[in-house]
């Protein structure tokens, strides 16, 4: 599995600074490790749910909040199913890695289509379904997915988007195996070497 990276860690921090999370709904997609859902509730939110389709994160993300001692509902599924709904927040670190092929169970949590978006269209889709009135989405993704077409489609569901936390970091491993790749394809400059992480913030 995945463990939590620097991508969580900004996002996270987008997450604790909401100052209506106390006592809130929380849907946590693409749990991971679980580490978002922890947060949310360490920072008090009434009701947490972490979701992932990967079993090893559900029973990764289920050690982490028994070890910390914090309530998290962990659930192995999809955002679609049927009555999730009505959350003050939806929390997402989905896989954007632009990268060739179907992913297998060893890249599943990064690799996400040619455009790295196979997840994040997903998501942009199903918010305005996710949400409750006056509900909050913060996503986090890397610029060499588009975040300007995550707010675009955001924004054309009829929410308000906009980029809150932006960071940039050298490549990692995974990057670092895809550059020759991301190279022929244009998507990166002969000499880039880093990416930049964005958190993207929507609500009604």
């Amino acid at each position: 599995m995945y463990r939590a990276q620097h991508d969580t860690w900004l996002l996270a921090g987008a997450l604790s600074a909401e100052r209506t999370l106390p006592g809130s709904r929380v849907l946590d997609l693409c749990t991971g490790s679980g580490a978002l859902a922890v947060v949310a509730a360490r920072r008090g939110a009434a009701h947490v749910t972490a979701v992932d389709i990967s079993p090893l994160a559900v029973l990764s993300a289920r050690l982490n909040a028994t070890l910390r001692r914090v309530p998290v509902r962990v659930e192995r599924g999809d955002l679609h199913r049927p009555g999730r709904r009505g959350y003050q927040f939806v929390v997402a670190n989905p896989p954007y890695v632009p990268a060739a092929g179907t992913p297998g169970p060893r890249s599943r949590s990064w690799a996400a289509g040619p455009d790295g978006r196979s997840v994040l269209d997903r998501i942009c889709a199903a918010t305005p379904r996710l949400l409750g009135p006056d509900g909050v989405l913060l996503l986090v993704q890397s610029t060499l997915s588009d975040e300007h077409r995550t707010l675009r489609d955001l924004s054309a569901s009829g929410l308000s988007a906009e980029v809150v936390a932006r960071r940039r970091l050298p490549f990692g491993p995974v990057l670092r195996r895809q550059r020759s790749w991301l190279r022929r394809l244009g998507r990166i400059r002969p000499d880039q070497y880093t990416e930049e992480l964005v958190v993207i913030r929507a609500h009604a």
